[in-house]
C-alpha cells in the first residue's frame, strides 16, 4: 500500500477523533482493509467505505463529510483534478470539456461576472441541478471570494460570494416561475418555498466547502480542520448555544428521553432481586454441609422517585433551563411525580404549565409572562428564592424526593440562605445541583458555588452529553 495514502488515512482518523467522532483502532484497521475492495481513485467509493467503517451515529455524518472533503479534496487549486480523482458528482469534468461554456470546467478560469453568475444561479436553482450548482460554487469562489485579509495577505471568504450573489433575493422570481399561475396561497406555494429554501441552503454549503478547500491548500489542512467542524449537538455548551443549536437540541430531546427511559426500565427489570435473605440462605445451606450453593433474596420493591426541580430562569442561564426542563418533563413517566419551580429573585410553581401536548417554546414564553418570578429588581437572588420556596411549599420535599437545582449560582453578592438550603437538602432523599458554567469559573466574581457546594453536590452540566450522563445516575433503577 502507498505509504502516503496510509499516512493520510491515519491523519484523517486523528482529525475525526478531534472533531468528536469516536473511531476505534479496530474501525481504523477496517477502513484500511476496505482499500482492497474499492477503487481508491473514486472519491465516492472511498467516502462510502470510510463512512461504513467509521461512522456509527447519524449526527456524526456532517462532521465526517466536512473532514473528508478537507483531507480527500476533489480538486486542487483552480480546478486541477486531485490524485484522488475528479469529483464524482461532476460528470462533465475532463479534458474534453468546453472552455467557452457558461459553467466552469476543470482547468479553466471563469471571469467574475456577477450578473452572469446570478443569472446562472437562478437557472440552476430553478432546475435543481446539483452538479451545476457545485460547479458554479467553484466559479463564484474563484472569481468573487478572494480578498485582502490583512495588508499584503489575501484569503478566501464565503460571505463575499454570498453577499454579491445574494441568492435569497432570487426567491420571489423563482417562486413566480415555479408556480406559473398556480394558487399563491395554497400548498403549492408552501412546497415551492421550501424547495427554494433547501436549494439555496445547499448552494451556500457548497460555497463554504469550496472556501474551506482553498484555505486548506494555502494554510494547511490540519489548521483548517480545527475550525471547520462545529461541535456535535450533544457537545454544544448550553450557555453558548445559538438559536439553531437550541432547535436541534429540542428535536433530539424526545429520542434522548426514550433511550434513557428504555435503559432505565431495563435496569429495573434486571435488578428485581432484593437484598440477600441471610436467614433463608443459611437454613438452606444445612442440607449441603453448610455450603450456600443457593442464595435467597428478599423481594425487591421497585419504586419511582419523586422529582422537584428548582430552576433559575434568568437571562444568563435561560437556554440551559429551557433544555433541562424539557428533558425532565420528557422523562416524567420515570418519576412518581414531577414538580417544577422557577425563580429569578423569587420563586413560583410552574408545574401546571407543562401539560401533555403543549408546545415547549410556548410554555417557556407563558412561564416568563405569567409566573411570579420577580419581586424586587429582576436579578438572580438564590437566597430569597430558597427562603420563599421553603415558606410557600413546605410539603414539596419528602424523604422520597430527589431535589434538583438548576443554575449558575451567581447570586449578585446577596445573602445565600445556606441554612435554608441545608434544611431542604436534609429533607430530600437526594439533592443535586447542575451548574452550566465550566468548573474553572466556579467561585469567581459573584459565584456562590463555594457556599452551596458544601451543602448540595454540585455537578458540571454544560451540554447534553453531560446531562444524559447525570440523568442515568439520578435514576439508577
Amino acid at each position: 500500500m502507498n505509504n502516503g495514502l496510509l499516512d493520510r488515512t491515519v491523519a484523517f482518523v486523528a482529525a475525526l477523533r478531534a472533531g468528536g467522532v469516536p473511531v476505534s483502532l479496530a474501525e481504523s484497521l477496517d477502513a484500511v482493509r476496505a482499500f482492497g475492495a474499492i477503487d481508491v481513485l473514486d472519491r465516492e467509493d472511498l467516502r462510502a467505505a470510510f463512512a461504513a467503517t467509521m461512522v456509527k451515529r447519524p449526527p456524526h455524518r456532517v462532521t465526517f463529510d466536512t473532514l473528508f472533503d478537507l483531507w480527500w479534496p476533489p480538486l486542487l487549486g483552480d480546478g486541477t483534478a486531485s490524485r484522488y480523482g475528479a469529483d464524482a458528482g461532476d460528470p462533465d469534468a475532463g479534458d474534453d470539456a468546453d472552455p467557452d461554456a457558461t459553467e466552469p470546467r476543470q482547468g479553466h478560469a471563469v471571469p467574475a461576472d456577477r450578473d452572469a453568475l446570478r443569472a446562472e444561479l437562478a437557472r440552476l436553482l430553478l432546475d435543481g441541478d446539483e452538479d451545476g450548482l457545485r460547479r458554479l460554487a467553484r466559479a463564484a469562489v474563484q472569481g468573487l471570494g478572494r480578498a485582502d485579509a490583512q495588508p499584503g495577505r489575501q484569503s478566501w471568504f464565503s460571505y463575499r460570494v454570498l453577499r454579491q450573489l445574494s441568492p435569497d433575493t432570487l426567491t420571489a422570481s423563482l417562486l413566480a416561475q415555479m408556480l406559473d399561475g398556480q394558487d399563491r396561497d395554497g400548498l403549492a406555494e408552501k412546497v415551492a418555498r421550501q424547495t427554494i429554501r433547501e436549494r439555496i441552503k445547499q448552494f451556500e454549503a457548497m460555497v463554504a466547502a469550496e472556501v474551506r478547500r482553498r484555505l486548506a491548500e494555502e494554510r494547511g489542512v490540519e489548521r483548517i480542520a480545527k475550525t471547520a467542524v462545529k461541535p456535535l449537538t450533544d457537545q454544544v455548551d448550553f450557555l453558548r448555544a445559538s438559536r439553531d443549536d437550541l432547535v436541534e437540541l429540542r428535536r433530539q430531546v424526545y429520542p434522548l428521553a426514550r433511550r434513557l427511559a428504555t435503559r432505565l426500565t431495563a435496569r429495573r427489570r434486571l435488578g428485581r432481586a432484593g437484598r440477600l435473605d441471610f436467614r433463608r440462605t443459611v437454613r438452606a445451606s444445612l442440607g449441603t454441609g453448610g455450603v450456600p450453593l443457593v442464595t435467597y433474596h428478599r423481594p425487591h420493591k421497585p419504586h419511582k422517585p419523586e422529582l422537584v426541580v428548582l430552576c433559575d430562569v434568568s437571562g444568563s442561564v435561560a437556554s440551559f433551563a429551557h433544555f433541562t426542563l424539557l428533558l425532565a418533563f420528557a422523562l416524567r413517566e420515570q418519576f412518581a411525580k414531577v414538580r417544577a419551580f422557577a425563580f429569578i429573585d423569587t420563586v413560583d410553581e410552574v408545574t401546571p404549565m407543562f401539560r401533555p401536548g403543549e408546545d415547549f417554546p410556548d410554555v417557556m414564553a407563558r412561564m416568563t409572562r405569567e409566573a411570579r418570578l420577580v419581586w424586587f429588581d429582576g436579578h438572580s437572588d438564590y437566597g430569597n428564592s430558597f427562603e420563599t420556596f421553603a415558606e410557600r411549599y413546605p410539603d414539596a420535599i419528602t424523604p422520597r424526593t430527589s431535589l434538583l437545582i438548576l443554575g449558575d449560582a451567581r447570586n449578585n453578592y446577596r445573602a445565600t440562605a445556606a441554612t435554608t438550603l441545608k434544611h431542604l437538602a436534609a429533607s430530600a432523599r437526594h439533592s443535586f445541583w447542575l451548574n452550566p458554567e465550566p468548573r474553572a469559573h466556579w467561585g469567581s466574581g459573584d459565584s456562590a458555588t463555594a457556599a452551596y457546594g458544601d451543602i448540595v453536590e454540585m455537578v458540571e452540566c454544560r451540554n447534553a452529553a453531560q446531562l444524559q450522563h447525570f440523568v442515568e445516575r439520578l435514576l439508577p433503577g
